[in-house]
């Protein structure tokens, strides 16, 4: 009986379009009231959901990413970028998924990728001939792999899920997520390339030298360094993973005040105000969230689950593909981090139990939860970027498949062969 009304509750308080945060603390009070336990029972889980350390690595790399946003480091990566591939066919559209991938590395936001990069790339992009569909495609696909990338607050977020069940450190999500992002990448520029040859989208200009490509690197070199930084600190020891991101914050006021001299204070104040916000919503959704998986634990929906799917097939290929689309379904209906929270608990122990590497099922997960940032109708990348390029939803996803053919392909390598997610992470064992 309590299940059924945390279930029922849960989905029609989203079909009724309340937000998700206050769906799952509402579904969660009724529970404990069909349930007769007292309902402090529900506050004492979110204050004890909240109070973890490694929580503090998410406000400061929000803000991290957010100083990055504002401090001018986009257009510099565009520039690096276009002197490698602007050359080629459709050379834009690749520009723009390797500053997307670059800037999504220092920010490790999606969102925050796509309107930086977006507001830069996309006007240009149409200025110079390319169809607005292509535009916001390439830029909002691109921007997904920022995060599989370290500074994503996902990351964090993931190993916070993973309480209790499994040992994951945030080092090895880390890298277990450097390879996947790289396929992602690549596969991005494939679509971009292919679309752009179909289309018959012309080359603009010639090559314009090593010199120029080494110019333009020197000048993007400070705000890329962020990620050497992080990964070479962490693995070198000298400071943990949640530490890692307050030197990402010093790092990017440095860069952008004393360096390229372009924060300016109204930026500045900016910057706190929307990081301060995120993080809000961020430790709200983790704290609700801990009372949720209270109950989904407590209810045994995990093994209720697992069970279910056995009955249709004790073949590992079957249950992972199961788990792929259950997990692109609901974040089609979810943001990213009550996905990561809600799911991760249900789905984990499934996936452990036929074989899969915590780490590898962390890369699936925020893979998945990717996919659905750019999918209807809870599409908050796809909005961002249909708005910047002034085109309808319905007409960007008339045209989108051979970017989704690029995220399937990635999403089903690392999911059916393992060594592209725990390969990085095994070599420090």
């Amino acid at each position: 009986m309590e299940l059924t009304v945390l279930c029922v509750s849960f989905t029609l308080l989203l079909l009724l379009g309340v937000p998700v945060a206050f769906a799952i603390g509402l579904s969660s009070v009724a529970t404990i009231l069909a349930a007769g336990l007292p309902i402090a029972v529900v506050f004492q889980k979110m204050v004890g959901g909240m109070q973890v350390f490694s929580f503090l690595a998410i406000p400061f790399f929000v803000f991290a990413g957010e100083l990055m946003l504002y401090g001018g480091i986009a257009e510099r990566i565009v520039r690096f970028a276009n002197s490698m591939v602007g050359h080629v066919r459709g050379g834009l559209g690749m520009s723009n998924v390797l500053g997307c991938t670059l800037f999504g590395g220092i920010v490790g936001s999606p969102v925050a990728d796509v309107s930086a990069m977006g507001s830069v790339m996309i006007p240009l992009m149409k200025k110079e001939g390319y169809d607005a569909d292509y535009a916001v495609n390439v830029t909002t696909h691109a921007a997904l792999v920022g995060a599989l990338m370290p500074t994503s607050h996902n990351l964090i977020l993931f190993t916070l899920a993973t309480s209790g069940l499994a040992s994951v450190s945030v080092l090895g999500l880390i890298l277990a997520g450097v390879v996947p992002a790289l396929i992602l990448t690549l596969c991005n520029l494939g679509a971009a390339y292919w679309v752009a040859k179909k289309r018959g989208y012309p080359t603009h200009g010639s090559f314009p030298g090593w010199a120029a490509v080494a110019t333009a690197f020197a000048a993007a070199l400070p705000g890329l360094l962020v990620v050497v930084i992080i990964l070479g600190g962490i693995l070198s020891g000298m400071f943990t993973a949640t530490e890692s991101a307050a030197i990402a914050v010093g790092w990017a006021l440095l860069v952008t005040v004393v360096v390229y001299r372009s924060l300016r204070w109204h930026d500045f104040m900016k910057a706190c105000a929307k990081a301060c916000k995120t993080t809000g919503v961020v430790l709200l959704l983790i704290g609700i969230s801990a009372a949720f998986g209270y109950f989904l634990a407590l209810y045994e929906v995990p093994q209720k689950t697992g069970e279910l799917m056995k009955s249709v097939s004790s073949a590992p290929w079957v249950i992972f593909l199961m788990i792929n689309v259950l997990l692109f379904v609901l974040g089609t209906f979810l943001d990213m981090a009550p996905t990561i929270l809600i799911c991760t608990p249900i789905f984990m122990p499934i996936a452990m139990q036929f074989g899969m590497d915590p780490l590898q099922f962390g890369v699936v997960m925020l893979i998945n939860c990717a996919l659905g940032l750019n999918t209807p109708p809870v599409g908050t990348v796809q909005f961002v970027g249909c708005a910047i390029g002034e085109v309808s939803v319905g007409q960007v996803m008339r045209t989108i498949w051979p970017f989704y053919g690029a995220l399937g392909l990635t999403l089903i390598l690392v999911t059916y062969v393992p060594a592209f997610s725990t390969w990085l992470p095994g070599l420090l064992k």
